[in-house]
């Protein structure tokens, strides 16, 4: 048998190339557990990680699946790499590293709770459409080996599911979700575990990811998330409600990437906003709430990941996606706003929410290409490509999700433009071929007297004409 210490310091090694060995108990001293690492990269404000080092030991442990991973756009396997170093790093604080293993979780959770004699494997309940499956495949690994899988906590500071109607079902419409969310109400942050047994098994290195060329990330890890909250509440959050639309004032939070890996909680960031009256704060917890919906909306509907909440809109005529889905990928569609959003898109891993809503209307209902193809676009080069938010996200623009009367809003890309960036100094920020347009022209240069600049392409559509197709495309579904 495999001896097994605790890791206070010094520190213990098991080799996975050993077999497996048979469950350990230490006469008089509880089963040790696994912390199962996946969304919540952090220490602070993790109920899962408290329950679990509330064992005589514990492995904090990273599964590297391949089923998620190789999917997963660059910058996205980037940032979470460097995420993954910033936790090993703070685990080494306290005299032990994140044990890291590649391959099917199935596999490789129970080998890594196995060669520690865990009782336990602690986890933040995950209720996307892969996570829940795969939970439920390592449970049943699991429990066959008289080892339990416990969920404690969730990504979200309310859970998908706990919020329901009258009739006792989800909500289908944001408004009354958030209100009900609101009302549920949840619990204050937790702290980090102190002290604690940590152990360490063999396993394989922390993973490699390059930041592809020309793009530039955020800083990653628990202690950037905190930091950076706090430096912009205290800057921003006060003026919120009124500038959050303004990707020209560069003043939104960019928290999405640090929801999006659990490296800060949102119930931190909820505590934080709780005792604060102005606009911000109240516009900023709706923002929140949204994320919230969108989880519960596909936690009820997972077939939505890929398929219409609304399926009569899958049987409205689309466009196969050619030269001008191309042009729109690339930021070179000839619509100023659209192009500066997917250029800060290809060179941030990011995308401004208002932008974003724009570049979808105009995929969707001006080239009248399915929402899915704008989505995995989007998905491949996010650094927050969450799949709730994303994918919800998209459907609400299209016209087929949780808005109730939603296809004729056709976001017009110059109007759009002159409103939120009314100085043009987003596009000229991402479009350098502008930079000398005057701001009369900006958003829409080929009324330019001197003409659309060398190097800048003329719109692949008109606006206008293509309003009324999709309206008309519409029309032919509901008749």
């Amino acid at each position: 048998m495999v001896s097994i210490r605790s890791l206070t310091p010094p520190l213990c090694r098991i080799a996975r190339t050993v077999p497996l060995p048979p469950l350990w108990h230490s006469d008089g001293v509880d089963a040790t557990s696994v912390m199962w690492f996946r969304r919540d990269l952090r220490l602070a404000d993790n109920p899962a990680l408290l329950e679990a080092a509330a064992s005589a030991g514990v492995l904090p442990l990273f599964v590297l699946d391949p089923a998620l991973w190789r999917p997963a756009g660059a910058p996205r396997r980037a940032y979470l790499a460097a995420s993954l170093r910033s936790l090993d790093a703070s685990l080494q604080q306290r005299h032990t590293r994140l044990s890291v293993a590649h391959g099917d979780p199935v596999r490789e959770v129970l080998r890594a709770a196995r060669a520690v004699g865990a009782s336990t494997v602690h986890v933040a309940a995950d209720f996307g459409p892969y996570g829940r499956d795969r939970d439920d495949r390592v449970e049943a690994a699991l429990e066959g080996h008289g080892i339990a899988l416990v969920r404690t906590g969730s990504p979200y500071a309310v859970a998908p599911g706990r919020v329901l109607n009258g009739a006792g079902r989800p909500y289908q419409v944001f408004t009354p979700f958030s209100k009900a969310w609101a009302e549920h109400g949840w619990r204050g942050p937790v702290d980090a575990p102190r002290g604690g047994h940590w152990l360490e098994v063999d396993g394989d290195d922390l993973p490699e990811a390059a930041t592809p060329d020309g793009v530039t990330l955020p800083e990653a890890g628990e202690a950037a998330a905190l930091a950076h909250w706090r430096t912009w509440s205290a800057a921003h959050l006060a003026g919120y409600d009124g500038d959050r639309d303004r990707p020209d004032l560069d003043t939104t939070s960019r928290m999405s990437v640090h929801l999006k890996w659990g490296e800060i909680h949102p119930r931190t960031m909820l505590a934080d906003l709780a005792p604060r009256r102005d606009a911000g704060s109240g516009t900023y917890r709706k923002e929140l709430a949204w994320r919230e919906f969108y989880a519960d909306v596909l936690a009820g509907r997972p077939e939505t990941a890929r398929d219409y909440l609304r399926p009569e809109f899958a049987t409205m005529a689309y466009d196969d996606p050619g030269p001008a889905f191309d042009a729109w990928c690339e930021g070179r569609t000839g619509y100023p706003v659209v192009d500066a959003g997917m250029r800060q898109l290809r060179a941030t891993g990011w995308m401004h929410n208002r932008v974003r809503m724009i570049v979808a209307s105009f995929l969707v209902k001006d080239l009248h290409v399915e929402w899915q193809h704008g989505a995995r676009h989007f998905m491949r080069w996010l650094a927050d490509g969450d799949l709730a938010s994303n994918q919800h996200g998209w459907q609400w623009t299209a016209g087929c999700g949780t808005d109730a009367a939603p296809y004729f809003r056709v976001f017009n890309p110059v109007s759009q433009g002159k409103k939120f960036d009314p100085d043009g100094g987003y596009v000229r920020r991402w479009v350098p071929e502008l930079a000398g347009t005057a701001t009369r022209y900006v958003h829409e240069p080929w009324e330019s007297p001197d003409g659309v600049p060398a190097g800048y392409p003329h719109p692949v559509v008109d606006h206008q004409e293509e309003r009324r197709e999709a309206l008309a495309r519409y029309e032919a579904l509901t008749s």
